[in-house]
């Protein structure tokens, strides 16, 4: 009863925290340049302008999807976020051209496992909009959403912070 009371006042809330799966510039998910995320249909989060050619294990945690294209990963971090990492915008298009996959479906993966390895440049160069939304899908569980937003970030730097209800 005194623990609900003191959750009921905010006195035992508690956060977790996701690190960056890539270095770059976090942008709000509302500047995405495209609607399914700008407006948040898949999970809240942020966005990454990235600067290298890998995504890696945010956290120690399970890989629950690895999309066929390469493009993007889902997983279930042992902290219980089920994050989705999207490489570019309408990157599925290029067929995994340009993408490496190095998890597979099932894996667990330590915290700076490279999971996928892009051809930044050569994804650009062929049009496409490199921005990484990265989303946290079962955010209807948490209280409040809140990104780095505006900071450069490296690989594992602090990137998003889930308040717990």
């Amino acid at each position: 009863m005194f623990s609900e009371l003191l959750r009921s006042v905010g006195l035992r809330r508690r956060s977790k925290e996701l690190p960056s799966p890539l270095a770059g510039k976090v942008i709000p998910l509302s500047d995405v340049n495209d609607q399914t995320f700008a407006a948040g249909l898949l999970g809240q989060g942020v966005a990454i302008e990235p600067t290298g050619n890998k995504v890696v294990a945010p956290s120690d945690s399970r890989v629950e999807a690895v999309f066929p294209t390469g493009h993007a990963v889902a997983l279930h971090t042992n902290e219980g976020l089920d994050v989705l990492i999207h490489v570019g915008l309408d990157t599925d298009k290029l067929e995994g051209k340009y993408f490496n996959v190095k998890a597979s479906v099932g894996q667990t993966v330590k915290k700076g496992d490279v999971l996928i390895e892009f051809d930044r440049e050569a994804i650009e160069r062929e049009g496409y909009d490199v921005t990484a939304p990265i989303l946290i899908c079962n955010s209807v569980e948490f209280s409040s959403i809140k990104g780095s937003v505006g900071d450069i970030v490296g690989e594992l730097d602090t990137l998003i912070t889930a308040r717990e209800r």
